[in-house]
């Protein structure tokens, strides 16, 4: 068997799929072993037979190059590929389960530059894959060229354009909004990425004026200075046009950060509040309660407390959240980045369909947006540190013993997050609590002791 090379070897699932430099890290090599590996062991091993595998995209310029040698891939093993075209990550997840795919693999960096890319892969259920499974393929790929048995002949696997099935999840969005309307203008801001060709359909008759930014589908802006990254140009839109309210999603449109008609940011934390007030009243939340993680506010627990409702937090990552809701029964959840996730609607984070249901709830109350998603905040205080091993952080005593100092001196009235990055060799440190200059002093003695013990220059 030929020895599997180096970028074959290095290849693996961050905590949300596989990312790097496209044509660089993410090359058309890896993305032809990533859709051979992903189709044999999602069809052939798990299924039992060659299958189908819906593969979508956002509209960054490499993703034409990566989609093709995923395609290849896909073929090689077997499977058939219906190719979707660019749609957001929802969407993807959303059409590899109404339309019986045995998986699904999105294109897509999310919120990361345009230069990045990266490959996210479902279940025929439109879940994100268990570590498992993202263990075994990354074993597969990490074998090499010859790692599965390819068929030859009539049965190596097609490709079939499927573009317009994406009318299947437009539908899907906009049932939400049936009877929605609010008075006055909104502003959406696409990011230039694969909300843009959506949202014009979805929410085109949700406002007296629907004001479209960022929204050219141009690949080489798609979050340059825009979208839920860039809430600030955003907020200046709103302002000037005088809207009601204002939206923004990520490159793959599943997050989304809204912003008042003050300019003010509106955070998931926010969205969530909103959305869970409506629900509990209308007894649609399963034992009022909501899914978040450890990076969500403290006053969103004490506002939903208030209001009758409780939380449970998970670890960063909107697959963590969704696994804590499958398994309580939880339909709503999510995190503080506009990752929410619907669970009777979706099966992911889901910015299209946030948003459409935050303006069903913002619709049928008069008062302005701003005092909706009022919620008094705890100060956060976050820094990251880039480290040469970001994994060594978990077998240091030292940093542990001072972050269990921190938490032991803030008590009750605060909170402390240390963890590695799941993509970048950093480490992100996190100081709660009501009083801002005290969260960040104790972030920064954190910090120096991470910076000592991981021999940080």
């Amino acid at each position: 068997m030929p020895k599997s090379t180096k970028s074959q070897q290095k290849v693996r699932f961050g905590t949300d799929g596989i990312r790097g430099v496209a044509n660089i890290e993410l090359t058309a090599e890896v993305a032809l072993m990533v859709g051979r590996c992903a189709a044999h062991y999602m069809c052939n091993v798990k299924n039992g037979s060659p299958g189908r595998v819906m593969v979508g995209k956002d509209t960054r310029v490499s993703g034409d190059m990566i989609e093709a040698a995923l395609v290849a891939g896909i073929s090689s093993a077997g499977c058939e590929a219906w190719r979707v075209g660019i749609t957001p990550t929802p969407g993807l997840a959303f059409l590899t389960k109404a339309l019986n795919g045995d998986c699904g693999i999105m294109i897509s960096a999310s919120h990361n530059p345009a230069e990045d890319n990266g490959i996210k892969v479902f279940s025929g259920e439109g879940l994100k894959l268990e570590d498992e499974d993202e263990r075994a393929i990354e074993g597969l790929i990490g074998r090499g060229p010859n790692a599965i048995k390819v068929p030859s002949g009539d049965n190596v696997g097609a490709s079939f354009d499927k573009g317009n099935m994406a009318v299947n999840y437009i539908t899907h969005v906009k049932r939400v909004l049936r009877g929605v309307f609010i008075e006055g203008k909104i502003v959406v801001d696409c990011a230039n990425g694969a909300a843009s060709r959506y949202a014009k359909r979805i929410f085109k008759d949700a406002a007296e004026e629907v004001i479209f930014i960022n929204a050219d589908e141009d690949g080489r802006k798609i979050n340059v200075d825009c979208g839920s990254t860039r809430p600030d140009k955003l907020a200046r839109k709103v302002l000037k046009h005088g809207a009601a309210l204002g939206f923004a999603f990520d490159g793959d449109a599943d997050r989304v950060i809204f912003i008042d008609e003050k300019g003010n940011i509106v955070d998931g934390d926010q969205i969530m509040l909103l959305c869970a007030g409506r629900m509990i009243a209308e007894n649609r939340l399963p034992k009022k309660t909501v899914v978040t993680t450890v990076m969500t506010n403290m006053g969103f627990e004490r506002a939903l407390k208030k209001i009758g409702g409780k939380m449970i937090r998970t670890g960063v990552g909107d697959k963590f959240v969704l696994r804590e809701m499958a398994a309580g029964g939880y339909n709503l959840g999510g995190e503080q980045s506009g990752h929410i996730i619907f669970l009777d609607l979706t099966t992911t984070g889901d910015g299209l369909l946030t948003a459409a249901q935050t303006l069903k709830y913002a619709a049928a109350d008069k008062t302005p947006f701003s005092q909706q998603t009022k919620m008094k905040r705890s100060a956060q205080f976050l820094k990251n540190i880039r480290v040469p091993n970001r994994d060594a952080f978990y077998e240091n005593a030292k940093i542990q013993k001072k972050v269990a100092e921190i938490e032991k001196r803030l008590g009750a009235d605060g909170r402390v997050v240390v963890r590695p990055s799941g993509t970048e060799p950093l480490i992100r440190v996190m100081v709660e609590t009501w009083d801002r200059e005290q969260a960040e002093a104790c972030t920064d003695e954190i910090l120096e002791t991470v910076r000592k013990e991981l021999k940080v220059d």
